[in-house]
């Protein structure tokens, strides 16, 4: 997801070049974009000419959107979920929902359109300059 919001500007970004890119197996990354195409968060075309693309401007998409797409409803935090290990007496079930809350207050808050902003800012940081 956010390869495609740092590529917006283009049409259709091919899943090649996304693996590539992102060094992600094409195979792993195919089994995603399908759960994310599945929500509505990217769309397709097939071909030679096809790719990917956000069907919402990166601004509108959270991170919370794209880990529950992916990794289903209780993403981004299983606590809430009700599992208890064997030995688990419940003492902690009061701190993993506050930390469960928390996460899910970051990561619904954090858009891809921020963090397509700030990784262009670490690359141009990151550019050497020459001067002559």
């Amino acid at each position: 997801m956010l390869d495609l919001a740092i590529q917006r500007e283009r049409d259709l970004v091919p899943i090649q070049a996304i693996a590539a890119r992102q060094k992600i197996p094409q195979r792993y990354l195919e089994q995603v974009l399908l759960a994310l195409k599945r929500e509505g968060l990217v769309t397709s075309k097939r071909g030679s000419a096809g790719g990917y693309h956000l069907t919402r401007p990166p601004e509108e998409v959270t991170v919370g959107d794209v880990l529950r797409a992916v990794e289903g409803a209780s993403a981004p935090f299983e606590a809430l979920t009700g599992r208890r290990q064997p030995n688990d007496n419940g003492d902690l079930a009061g701190l993993w929902s506050e930390i469960a809350e928390a996460v899910s207050n970051v990561v619904d808050r954090l858009t891809f359109g921020a963090l397509a902003e700030r990784a262009l800012e670490r690359r141009g940081v990151a550019r050497p300059m020459y001067h002559i």
